[in-house]
Formats: structure tokens, C-alpha cells, sequence
């Protein structure tokens, strides 16, 4: 074989590596993702002047309705009376049954997305209180729990299918070198 066919029997051969690749990361991304919590009204760690009339979470998914929960609790873990949840697509909502008094609250979600996979997390927020460093820090803590189950598998799905990516492309790139020179030589 002349010499000047191997840099396009390589191209080749890296081609072929890369729609393998492509075949084997498209199918896993779909798979990989969940449902994160991407916003809420009243927000993360935020203080309110009043009680809500609703506690809006809005997810990066649609819900399943059937295992959506949604709980208030006051800064005692007493929970407080809602009706809901209700789910509309990405949202859960929660309506206390009475103004929430003044003081610091905790939402924690569990949630399961139409991909049938659990996210849970908690966050609070402050009614007419200020809410103090140590209840915004261990708030933090509780919505980075809930969402690093999702982020984890995410993340863990997205590692997975690029390791396989590269692995189909050296191995594709070393066969295509082998046969190369098995026939120069």
C-alpha cells in the first residue's frame, strides 16, 4: 500500500471510532439526568416580609405527581399544615393552610421526575425574621444533600460515557495503526 493511504485510513478508522463514540454517549445522556431543583418562590435562604400565600419548587424536570411530597416545618421541626402538593409539569406547590408566624421555616422535598428516578433536599427561608449564618449554612447543606443525589448520578453517568468515548477512540485509532503497518510492512 503506497504511503500516502495511511494518514486516510487513519482519518478513517478515527471516524468510525467517533460515530461508535457517538452511539455509545448518545443513548446514556437521556438516561443520566434527574431532576434538580432549579428554583423556588420564597427563595433559598431568603427572608420574606410576609407569609407566602404558596411555596413554589421548580424542578429541571416534569414531576410525577403520585410521588411528590412536599413538607414545611417550623424551626422547632414542628410541620406546619399545607395543602398540596400539587404538580404542574416542573412544579410543586404547597399552600399553607394558615399564614406561616413569623420565624424560620424548612421545605424538604422528595420528588421522583416522569425518568422515574428520587431527588431529595430541603432548603429554608425567614418570615419576618432574620435568618442567622448557622440556619442559611445548614440550609445550604440540606439542599446540596438533595441535589448531589441527582448531580452524583448525573455526573457519574456523564464519566462513565466519556471513558467509554475515549476508550472506543484509542482502540479504534490503535487498530487502524496495527493494520497500517501489518500491510507496509
Amino acid at each position: 500500500m503506497p504511503r500516502s493511504a495511511l494518514p486516510v485510513r487513519v482519518a478513517r478508522g478515527a471516524m468510525a471510532a467517533l460515530f461508535a463514540a457517538v452511539v455509545v454517549v448518545g443513548p446514556a445522556s437521556p438516561a443520566a439526568a434527574h431532576a434538580a431543583l432549579s428554583a423556588s418562590q420564597p427563595g433559598q435562604n431568603t427572608r420574606v416580609a410576609q407569609s407566602p400565600e404558596e411555596i413554589v419548587l421548580t424542578f429541571t424536570e416534569p414531576l410525577n405527581g403520585d410521588y411528590t411530597t412536599i413538607v414545611v416545618s417550623d424551626a422547632a421541626g414542628a410541620q406546619m399544615p399545607v395543602d398540596g402538593p400539587t404538580v404542574d409539569q416542573q412544579r410543586g406547590i404547597v399552600r399553607p393552610v394558615q399564614p406561616l408566624p413569623d420565624g424560620v421555616y424548612t421545605v424538604a422535598y422528595r420528588v421522583v421526575s416522569v425518568d422515574g428516578h428520587p431527588v431529595q433536599g430541603a432548603f429554608r427561608f425567614a418570615v419576618n425574621v432574620p435568618l442567622t449564618g448557622a440556619s442559611a449554612d445548614s440550609a445550604q447543606d440540606g439542599a446540596a444533600a438533595g441535589s448531589d443525589e441527582a448531580g452524583d448520578g448525573s455526573r457519574r453517568g456523564w464519566l462513565l460515557a466519556f471513558a467509554g468515548a475515549v476508550v472506543l477512540l484509542i482502540g479504534g485509532a490503535a487498530v487502524v495503526a496495527l493494520r497500517g503497518r501489518r500491510r507496509v510492512s
